[in-house]
């Protein structure tokens, strides 16, 4: 079949690959991009060192359920929005998602190891294949399975959060504490807690708290005559805030702010003649923690007019 120039110029421009070469790699593919791209990896042509340097700060946060009950929540970046918002790439995570249910990967690694969905090659493999197709750098960051009990998933504006919250009932049916639990799983993305519950809150983090509180009484005014021992009942009742703020189930339940997220599980499992315990959850939020390259503009034209 006839090869365009056209469509030799965009390989080139995916690939960084020299035109005779994406020429010739169209021809053996019959002008398949994806065939061809193979083609240039396999020949030791095509690298995805220049695409895979740069910052991957956006992509999607992916919560999944499979028909088994496995809870599955992973975060996949892309240096862009609008790839994250390109059917290919969201169809690339949707696969990655079912390979960590199926298989249960240790970790990123393993996972990379895996055979892909519909293919025999691994999912670094295919990875790379999506680099150099899609035009930006693409990682596999994160991903918390989850095996056992009810697993309850939810995607927040498109993928900007994903989050699995994870229960245990007992004479009860999953189905019926699926909008107990999206409820939850909304609270969670919303107000983004630290712990579960205020058990789980280390004696560090506790102490530190303490700390920063203390020192912030003394340096109030209004306490300046206040002994120190009335500071501590304070700081004290205080810790009791942090915990309202920073832990699930002692949070106001964002529905109905008068009762605590625990206090309505508890109503409801009640109402459904039952017993209902959150095990876990897992919130990750696209990008963060990775720090996104500013760029320049103005710098950037001036650099090219010198």
């Amino acid at each position: 079949m006839a090869i365009s120039a056209t469509d030799v110029k965009k390989l080139r421009e995916m690939t960084g690959v020299g035109m005779m070469d994406c020429k010739k790699a169209l021809t053996e593919a019959a002008g398949d991009f994806d065939k061809a791209i193979e083609w240039l990896r396999e020949k030791g042509l095509a690298k995805q060192g220049q695409k895979a340097s740069k910052i991957a700060a956006e992509g999607v946060s992916y919560a999944i359920v499979t028909e088994s009950g496995v809870g599955v929540v992973i975060e996949v970046n892309s240096q862009t929005d609008f790839v994250a918002k390109n059917e290919v790439f969201q169809g690339f995570v949707k696969d990655v998602a079912a390979v960590v249910a199926a298989e249960a990967p240790a970790d990123v690694e393993a996972l990379k190891a895996c055979t892909y969905p519909g293919t025999d090659r691994t999912v670094a493999d295919v990875t790379a294949d999506k680099v150099l197709s899609i035009g930006e750098n693409i990682q596999i960051r994160r991903f918390v399975r989850y095996a056992e009990g009810v697993n309850v998933p939810y995607i927040h504006m498109g993928g900007k959060i994903g989050v699995m919250v994870n229960l245990a009932v007992e004479g009860i049916e999953p189905a019926a504490v699926v909008e107990l639990g999206k409820d939850i799983a909304m609270q969670i993305a919303a107000m983004n807690p630290t712990f579960l519950d205020k058990s789980d809150v280390d004696q560090a983090t506790l102490d530190k708290e303490r700390e920063i509180l203390m020192a912030q009484a003394r340096e109030d005014p209004n306490n300046a005559n206040k002994p120190e021992n009335i500071l501590q009942k304070m700081v004290m009742g205080r810790i009791g805030k942090y915990y309202e703020e920073n832990c699930l189930l002692q949070q106001a339940f964002v529905k109905e702010n008068k009762v605590s997220i625990e206090q309505h599980i508890a109503v409801v499992a009640k109402q459904l003649g039952g017993k209902i315990k959150v095990l876990g959850f897992t919130r990750f939020e696209t990008g963060e923690g990775i720090e996104k390259k500013e760029d320049d503009f103005a710098a950037e034209v001036a650099s090219m007019i010198k």
